[in-house]
């Protein structure tokens, strides 16, 4: 589901962007707005980052984001006819996604593109996120600027219309700092971290969408495809969290539904795990890595932690954070891990050898675990989210003295 400047113009509740819904806003005259631009034909593809279409795209992300529609003719602003756009392939929405990247800085990420119509009758809406990374600069030769939408009109920024927006940015990323924070010190409280190690991920939407709260059967929803989308990231070799969590009975919280712990008795206990799916998209996972059993009758200790359980953690948090994406309607993502540990012996982190025995010969002894950051568009392409998932993975076990992964395969890279 999605809502757009399309949606709100005609009084629609989010639902897809469709033939009949564009059909509406042509037949009504809709008028464009700061988030809603007409546009009859498409840029060219050759020189694409040389046309007006990065502004245009800089300009929506600097002003909240918004849509500009390709195949629709207006008047006075108004929309008064759907014409042809003619062909638009992949390759060619691959260059509109590059010249969001490679002609504005920062680059403008998360584009969605959506093609409409059938032949004779093709449009193409391209839907700009809002950024929290403004102001978003064109630069043309020696010349730089930040293009704003005032109405349906594009102009340039002045000088304190930037100072503004680059102190906007500041206090955007020391929230978001802050709101990571207060989820990563939530999520870890009461843990007996001074007897076996947890590891802790969070994850936080940088723009969350407040709709509609999330059902329980939603939530049920979420939980269960994002189990089965972890194991399909790091297979079933490992201890998963999210298989010891009752994802099947979610129970509300505080704005947020929580998944709890189904590893009980005195044999499970070791593979104690939770999760929570909060309403604004941000969610958390906290899981006993420490301490895990070794053999039919040997547990290690609560210091000792394999680089597995570590890969079957970030799995699930990635794959839960990609499926409540997808339901709260959210996109780019920040994400903290960590490892709590507040016993006298140094964290350690094994891996395996050649023979499939425990070896901790090039682990590092950890008296601190660092906590690993990064920034990950929950919607992009399930190949490119791939790749964050490794490699997220893999920052997260090298900190403890180990090179590879075990369970993630590295996808396969176009470089």
């Amino acid at each position: 589901m999605t809502f757009t400047a399309l949606h709100r113009a005609l009084g629609i509740p989010p639902a897809p962007l469709t033939d009949e819904l564009l059909d509406a806003a042509v037949s009504s005259g809709v008028v464009e707005t700061y988030d809603l631009d007409w546009k009859s034909e498409l840029p060219p593809a050759k020189g694409l980052p040389q046309t007006d279409f990065p502004k245009d795209v800089a300009a929506m992300a600097n002003s909240g984001g918004g849509v500009i529609v390709f195949g629709v003719r207006e008047s006075q602003k108004a929309a008064t006819e759907w014409v042809d756009v003619g062909d638009f392939d992949e390759g060619y929405e691959r260059s509109l996604r590059s010249a969001a990247i490679t002609a504005i800085s920062p680059p403008v990420f998360g584009l969605n593109v959506h093609r409409l119509g059938d032949v004779g009758r093709r449009a193409v809406v391209v839907e700009i996120p809002a950024s929290v990374d403004g102001p978003h600069l064109i630069y043309r030769n020696d010349y730089f600027g930040a293009p704003v939408r005032n109405d349906s009109d594009t102009v340039w920024m002045k000088e304190r219309q930037i100072e503004a927006m680059y102190r906007a940015r500041f206090d955007e990323r020391r929230h978001a700092t802050e709101a990571l924070d207060n989820l990563f010190t939530e999520a870890a409280a009461g843990r007996d971290s001074n007897k076996r190690a947890w590891l802790i991920a969070v994850a936080h939407p940088r723009v969350p969408r407040f709709q509609k709260r999330p059902t329980r059967d939603q939530a049920r929803d979420v939980l269960t495809r994002a189990k089965d989308l972890g194991e399909f990231y790091a297979g079933r070799g490992g201890i998963h969290p999210l298989d010891n969590v009752e994802h099947h009975n979610p129970r509300p919280g505080l704005r947020r539904w929580v998944a709890v712990n189904s590893a009980t008795g005195d044999r499970s206990r070791w593979r104690e795990a939770w999760a929570s799916v909060h309403h604004d998209g941000s969610v958390t996972l906290a899981a006993a890595v420490g301490g895990h059993r070794m053999s039919s009758d040997g547990y290690f200790d609560g210091w000792q932690v394999e680089s597995a359980a570590i890969e079957c953690a970030v799995a699930d948090l990635m794959a839960l954070m990609r499926t409540t994406a997808e339901t709260t309607d959210n996109d780019e993502y920040d994400i903290r891990l960590g490892i709590e540990w507040t016993g006298e012996q140094p964290l350690m982190i094994l891996t395996t050898d050649n023979m499939g025995f425990t070896y901790e010969g090039v682990s590092i002894p950890l008296h601190h675990y660092t906590p690993v950051e990064t920034t990950v568009n929950a919607t992009e392409p399930a190949a490119d989210f791939c790749c964050h998932v490794h490699d997220f993975a893999q920052d997260c076990v090298n900190q403890g003295g180990v090179s590879n992964v075990r369970l993630i395969q590295p996808p396969a890279r176009d470089d």
